[in-house]
């Protein structure tokens, strides 16, 4: 499915930005006698629609952790079957992206990644490079943590250090707007090293769902849901901690 939203990049700015940690392939697959491999493949379809709904329900970035620097320790079977799952993704998704006006950027390190993938995501990045219906960032290697530390590290080679300059070094990207929502499936109920500091001020869903079963619908419920929020506040969002009213 193409989404009907065509968007100018300043105007892609301002709408919503959602990080998802997809969660629960392995139980989802575990659950129905399937092998996690399936699991992950299932969670490959639900990428796909969720960014196919995105942009029409008001989302102009959306950051998806895909695989953590702590995801090294699974096992090894595990994690060639994801990076073969990301070969995969990179070789096939590409076309609909530019179709669908999404440009793709990856996040984290990709210096521990199997040999040409790297490349391939450097060819997909570069290919959707004009993509203004959607920013879909995926994390790949990422830790948080990480992010800041190695900004960190860099911040003495900036004259004026801010709050903005730091954020671009953590993300490598100027001006990138900060998460205004953070969804996790499977029920699970933590942050997991992921948009530490893009997500200080997020707010947080956390829905039962298994990734594999998450869909257009389950997006617009914790969409509704952080609306319904916002305008009980009066749509005060990314604001300092005492100015938020006690609950």
């Amino acid at each position: 499915m193409q989404s009907n939203v065509a968007l100018k990049p300043e105007v892609a700015a301002t709408r919503l930005h959602v990080g998802i940690i997809m969660d629960g392939n392995g139980r989802w697959a575990t659950r129905r006698g399937l092998s996690r491999l399936r699991g992950h493949e299932a969670g490959v379809e639900a990428i796909r629609r969720v960014v196919e709904a995105a942009p029409d329900q008001g989302v102009g970035t959306l950051t998806l952790y895909a695989f953590s620097s702590d995801n090294w320790r699974r096992p090894k079977a595990e994690v060639a079957a994801l990076m073969a799952l990301l070969r995969l993704y990179l070789a096939n998704e590409v076309a609909a992206l530019v179709r669908n006006g999404v440009r793709l950027t990856v996040i984290g390190r990709r210096d521990r990644l199997p040999d040409g993938i790297a490349s391939a995501i450097a060819r997909a990045e570069a290919a959707t490079a004009n993509g203004t219906t959607l920013h879909l960032r995926i994390a790949i290697d990422y830790s948080a943590r990480d992010a800041i530390l190695n900004a960190a590290a860099r911040a003495g080679a900036v004259g004026e250090l801010s709050r903005e300059t730091f954020a671009d070094l953590i993300t490598g990207e100027a001006g990138l707007r900060d998460v205004d929502l953070i969804i996790r499936t499977s029920g699970e109920k933590r942050l997991s090293d992921f948009l530490l500091w893009e997500g200080a001020y997020a707010e947080l869903h956390f829905t039962e769902r298994m990734w594999p079963e998450f869909d257009a619908d389950d997006l617009a419920d914790a969409l509704a849901s952080f609306h319904r929020r916002e305008r009980r506040f009066g749509g005060l969002t990314a604001i300092a901690p005492e100015t938020v009213p006690n609950l």
